[in-house]
C-alpha cells in the first residue's frame, strides 16, 4: 500500500481584481449620495444667484439715483438727495469708512495675534482656557452693547489720550487736537478695533494650534528660543490664517452701523486731523437716514450701499490673492 501522503494542491493565484465601478468610486450610485451631491451643488449655485441678484438690485436702484444727481457722485462733499436739484456724493463716506477701518485694523491685528500666541504657546492650560472662553464671549456681544459702552464709557475717557497724542504727535497735523468732543474717526477706529478683536483672536488661535508639533520640536532641537520657534515655524505656517481672520474682522468693521452712529458726530466734511469731530461712514449714513428718506433719498442710499458692496468684494478678492500665494500653508486651497 502506498502510504505517501499527497500534498493538497496550492490554491490558484488570485487574478487581478476587477476595477471598481466608476460610479461607485465617485460615490454617486447610492440615493443618499445623489441627494447630497444635488443639495451641495444647488447650495453653491444658489449663493452665486443670490449674489448676482443683490448686485443687480443695487445697480438698478443706484442707476436711478445717479442719473438724477446734479453733482459728481464720487467727489461731492454734500448729501442732499431731496433737494432741487438733488446733489449728493460719497467722498466723505468713502474716506470715513476706509480711514476708520484702517485704524481698527492697525490696532486690532497685532493685539489679536499677540493674544493668540500667548494662549497657544505661553500661557499654562489653566490660564489659557479661561482667557479663550472670555474672548469667545466677547465675540457674541451685540453691536448695540458696544455702541452704548463706547458712548457712555469710551468717549468720556479719551481726553487724556487725545491730549497725549496732541502733545507728542500734534505737529504732524493728522493727530492735532483742538479740544473738541472726542467723537471722531479715531474714536470710531478704537471702538471697531475692540469689536473685531475677538474674531481675529479666535481664528488666529485655532490656526496656531494646527502648527505641526514636529516643526516646533525640530526648531527647539536646533537650539532656537521660544520666540525664534514662533518666528520661524508658527507665524509662517499661520500667515494665511491670520490674513483670513483679518479679512473677517475687516468685513465687520466696514459694515458696522449702530455702534459707529452712537459715537460719531456725523458731518459731511473731511478734517485734516483724525481727532477732530465729524466725518461719516457708508453704514452709519444708511442707518441714520434710511427711515426718514424719500424715494429719491433711498435710491441714493442704495447707491452708496453699492459702493460699499464693491469695496467689500475687492477687499475679499485681494485677500484671496494673498492667500493663494501661500498655498502650502492654506487649508482653503488644499
Amino acid at each position: 500500500m502506498d502510504t505517501t501522503t499527497q500534498k493538497p494542491a496550492a490554491p490558484p493565484a488570485p487574478g487581478p481584481a476587477a476595477p471598481p465601478d466608476s460610479r461607485t468610486a465617485r460615490g454617486v450610485t447610492r440615493p443618499g449620495d445623489r441627494i447630497f451631491l444635488g443639495l451641495s451643488r444647488g447650495s453653491g449655485i444658489f449663493v452665486l444667484v443670490l449674489m448676482a441678484a443683490i448686485a443687480a438690485f443695487l445697480t438698478y436702484r443706484a442707476s436711478l439715483a445717479i442719473s438724477k444727481d446734479e453733482a459728481n457722485f464720487f467727489t461731492t462733499f454734500e448729501w442732499n438727495p431731496s433737494g432741487s436739484p438733488p446733489e449728493f456724493g460719497i467722498a466723505v463716506l468713502a474716506f470715513g469708512t476706509v480711514v476708520s477701518s484702517v485704524i481698527a485694523m492697525v490696532i486690532a491685528v497685532p493685539v489679536a495675534v499677540a493674544i493668540a500666541l500667548f494662549i497657544t504657546h505661553y500661557a499654562p492650560r489653566r490660564l489659557g482656557g479661561p482667557i479663550g472662553y472670555v474672548i469667545d464671549l466677547l465675540a457674541a456681544v451685540p453691536s448695540i452693547v458696544y455702541g452704548l459702552w463706547g458712548a457712555l464709557v469710551l468717549v468720556p475717557h479719551l481726553d487724556g489720550l487725545y491730549g497725549w497724542l496732541d502733545d507728542h504727535l500734534g505737529w504732524t497735523g493728522i493727530l492735532e487736537w483742538n479740544d473738541g468732543a472726542p467723537r471722531s474717526l479715531f474714536t470710531v477706529g478704537i471702538l471697531l478695533a475692540v469689536m473685531i478683536l475677538p474674531i481675529i483672536t479666535n481664528v488666529s488661535r485655532e490656526v496656531f494650534r494646527q502648527v505641526p508639533r514636529m516643526h516646533e520640536e525640530a526648531a527647539l532641537a536646533l537650539g532656537a528660543t521660544r520666540w525664534e520657534v514662533i518666528r520661524m515655524s508658527v507665524l509662517p505656517f499661520g500667515r494665511s490664517g491670520v490674513i483670513s481672520a483679518s479679512m473677517l474682522g475687516l468685513g465687520r468693521a466696514l459694515g458696522e452701523t449702530m455702534a459707529v452712529a452712537m459715537v460719531l458726530s456725523p458731518s459731511f466734511t473731511i478734517n485734516a486731523s483724525l481727532l477732530d469731530p465729524g466725518g461719516g461712514t457708508f453704514a452709519q449714513n444708511i442707518a441714520s437716514k434710511f427711515n426718514e428718506a424719500t424715494e429719491m433719498g433711498r435710491d441714493a442710499l442704495i447707491a452708496s450701499g453699492l459702493v460699499l458692496f464693491v469695496i467689500t468684494l475687492l477687499v475679499n478678492g485681494a485677500a484671496r490673492l494673498i492667500i493663494a500665494r501661500r498655498k502650502e500653508y492654506s487649508g482653503a486651497n488644499a
